[in-house]
């Protein structure tokens, strides 16, 4: 059975999402959504990574907060260095910051903290995975911006995946 539907959640959820972007209950949508639902997980199960194994769910739930909370305040960060730009413009830079999170759904959990997290953008990584490239939109402190991050970010990622 796991072979003819490998990801039974993400089949229904395909199929719902199909009828709920073309707004129609047609048969045709019916049957076009369920066939994209029943294939999409058959033809892409050789690419799902292995399973993740999550150790501390309440730290993973703290996290979630924390980002929250620090996407509310970069935003609020992010627009008043826009609106100050022409007496002061931001000081954007690239930065270095050495990683000692090496899991790989630890830094995917991560590289989508830096994407929706306004003010960086995440880069690159380094192939042994030992240093993230980060573009900072407004810099302060070097070095207190890589604690913070690591901090923040890295160390509960490491708790809840490695």
């Amino acid at each position: 059975m796991k072979r003819l539907l490998p990801a039974p959640l993400l089949s229904l959820s395909l199929w719902a999402l199909w009828l709920l972007l073309n707004l129609s209950l047609s048969v045709g949508n019916l049957l076009l959504g369920a066939l994209l639902g029943f294939l999409a997980p058959i033809m892409f199960a050789p690419l799902r990574p292995l399973p993740a194994r999550i150790r501390k769910p309440g730290v993973a739930f703290k996290l979630f907060w924390v980002v929250g909370r620090d996407v509310i305040t970069s935003n609020l960060q992010v627009a008043w260095a826009v609106l100050r730009a022409r007496h002061k413009p931001p000081r954007s830079a690239f930065i270095k910051v050495p990683l000692d999170l090496h899991d790989a759904h630890g830094l995917a959990a991560l590289s989508m903290i830096c994407t929706v997290v306004p003010g960086t953008v995440w880069s690159e990584l380094a192939l042994d995975r030992s240093v993230l490239l980060l573009h900072v939109f407004d810099l302060g402190d070097e070095a207190q911006f890589i604690e913070h991050f690591k901090t923040t970010y890295e160390r509960p990622l490491m708790e809840i995946f490695q």
